[in-house]
């Protein structure tokens, strides 16, 4: 493919349009507007995927979808993908803020606002890049975008739902780069190959009210549940797996709601959360967990209930062609090599990985989700130099 007379987009530009966008998930506030503009004037072909409807809780006004982009530019393979999000989480209070969080306010060459580093910077330095490339020459094969506006809340409508589409279309990606800040300390020295999964599960355990002075009219949850989580904490999941560590399980909540010191209450409830590595499927996970609460329903005679939601499996691009081509690719831009890890909490990877290998490289990410979250100005122009070489290597060796 070609394109004549590219206009190069510059990143810290983009950026600041983006931001000035308040896309606190799940609304979008006109960000996905922002990109699709910036995307038809390279050539692209975009596609809105509006996908819902939100629940009453993640609705916002009078957006009750949330807003998905697939954009492409050619047809022929290989596909390489960048994959990414445009809204943010909360910005906490704005009084904290050194300058406006939707402000993009640019100060002693840093980049202020929510979404700076998580990940309206590496969006924009990806477009960059796509126009550094395209005013070039010809890219032997085909460039696309697959953005969500779903990435920091629930994650139900966004990119699971994007790839799920794609994929009973018979669209095929080659391989994906998604721009989530995973340098740790200088630009470049991590990426991301693998993430583990996340699971969590609600129990509740139903008694009987009564008198604490008649414990036998009564049926007390609090001391099966404070059993079964014990029983569920000391399991030892696995000794790790190769590139993760062990899986562990965290008990996030135990909620009873007793006010009165005379009650026997009628019902305690809990939350856990157990991330895990390759060694087990959330389906298994979930098997386990269901046969200890029956275990423990049969030994106190009282209601055990349960209920799950595994928000991805835990997933591993092995070393390979892709892999190698994209550290070359950063070694060659920044002078060093990138080490290949998996640590860290979850991310859309673990939806595209069903389509194609899949590894995480952006900014740094020390000041993502926080107050003040900042990107200097000289990091994002390097990223797109960073992203304008990966494409170039890829397509180089593919």
């Amino acid at each position: 493919m070609s394109v004549a007379s590219t206009p190069v987009i510059d990143p810290v530009a983009l950026t600041r349009d983006l931001i000035r966008r308040p896309s606190v998930t799940p609304a979008d506030e006109g960000a996905m507007d922002v990109l699709e503009r910036a995307l038809t004037g390279l050539g692209f072909h975009c596609r809105r995927m509006r996908f819902g409807p939100a629940s009453s809780s993640e609705a916002v006004g009078d957006q009750h979808f949330i807003e998905n982009l697939y954009a492409r530019l050619g047809t022929a393979s290989p596909n390489l993908c960048f994959a990414g999000h445009t809204d943010v989480v909360p910005t906490g209070s704005t009084e904290a803020w050194s300058a406006g969080p939707f402000e993009a306010e640019v100060k002693d060459g840093v980049l202020y606002g929510r979404g700076a580093v998580d990940m309206k910077g590496g969006i924009a330095a990806w477009v960059a890049a796509v126009s550094r490339v395209l005013a070039e020459g010809e890219v032997p094969g085909s460039l696309s975008f697959l953005i969500t506006g779903d990435e920091e809340g629930p994650a139900l409508h966004g990119t699971k739902r994007v790839v799920e589409t794609l994929m009973a279309e018979a669209e095929v990606i080659d391989a994906c780069v998604v721009g989530e800040p995973s340098s740790s300390q200088v630009l470049g020295d991590m990426i991301k190959v693998g993430r583990r999964g996340s699971l969590n599960t609600w129990i509740t355990v139903q008694g009987r009210q009564g008198h604490v002075a008649y414990p036998d009219r009564a049926a007390n949850p609090a001391p099966v549940m404070a059993k079964l989580l014990a029983r569920l904490d000391a399991h030892v999941l696995d000794q790790g797996y190769p590139e993760f560590p062990p899986s562990n399980l965290e008990i996030t909540t135990i909620d009873i709601g007793n006010p009165a010191t005379n009650i026997i209450p009628a019902e305690a409830k809990a939350r856990l959360n157990i991330r895990f590595n390759p060694s087990h499927t959330g389906d298994e996970l979930i098997a386990w967990l269901n046969a200890m609460a029956g275990e423990a329903q049969a030994a106190s005679g009282l209601q055990v209930s349960l209920k799950h939601l595994c928000s991805g499996n835990a997933f591993l691009t092995e070393p390979g062609p892709f892999v190698t081509a994209v550290q070359d690719a950063v070694e060659a831009a920044t002078g060093h090599r990138p080490e290949a890890s998996t640590t860290g909490g979850t991310s859309d990877a673990r939806f595209i990985r069903a389509m194609c290998p899949v590894l995480e490289l952006g900014l740094v990410g020390q000041t993502m989700h926080q107050i003040d979250e900042r990107a200097p100005v000289a990091e994002i122009e390097a990223l797109a130099e960073v992203y304008r070489t990966v494409i170039r290597t890829y397509f180089a060796r593919v």
